[in-house]
């Protein structure tokens, strides 16, 4: 089953564009109104779409030197779960968290969920969409909080909407599988 990284691309690509894209008129989560929408987790849900996913973003960080991989809810969610799986299945096992919107109100009150973050670690932070960049920005700054730092941001699809330069504020780079450019050809 393993094909090469070109070929992953280009299957994530066509289940994107066929199962999560759409035009029409639609409000955003930054309160943008735009002309399309990209439901990256109609995608990341599925079974092709999770398996190629995670081993994309496996090929993307194999070279960084890391203690962990996540990022924020609900878009990581999924992302996650794929990576950790198949990160174990290939023999080198990569640690993942999410990160909350609100610390939890019981139990611990934690912020960040999975296997403990250690201060000072290095980790690299996902989404399936990267619009104004916002919940990328409040996954670094929980983070920053513990003292942790973050090498680079990926996401699945960039919406060129201000994603790039908000996190360039914070020394993050973005890097992206696909721009919405791609989408809209």
């Amino acid at each position: 089953m393993h094909t090469s990284i070109d070929a992953d691309k280009s299957e994530l690509f066509q289940l994107l564009k066929t199962q999560a894209f759409s035009k029409g008129k639609f409000i955003l989560s930054s309160g943008k109104e735009s002309d399309f929408y990209l439901d990256a987790r109609l995608v990341t849900l599925s079974a092709p779409g999770a398996y190629l996913t995670a081993r994309i973003m496996l090929d993307m960080i194999k070279d960084d030197d890391l203690d962990a991989i996540g990022g924020p809810t609900l878009g990581a969610d999924p992302m996650v779960g794929a990576i950790a799986s198949l990160s174990y299945q290939e023999g080198r096992p990569i640690k993942t968290f999410i990160i909350r919107k609100q610390p939890k109100a019981h139990g611990k009150q934690q912020q960040v969920e999975g296997p403990l973050l250690k201060e000072g670690g290095s980790v690299v932070i996902i989404d399936d969409v990267a619009t104004t960049g916002k919940a990328f920005v409040e996954s670094i700054e929980v983070l920053r909080k513990m003292n942790i730092k973050i090498k680079k941001a990926i996401s699945i699809i960039d919406r060129g909407e201000g994603a790039l330069e908000a996190l360039a504020k914070y020394n993050v780079p973005l890097v992206s599988i696909f721009t919405i450019s791609e989408f809209l050809k």
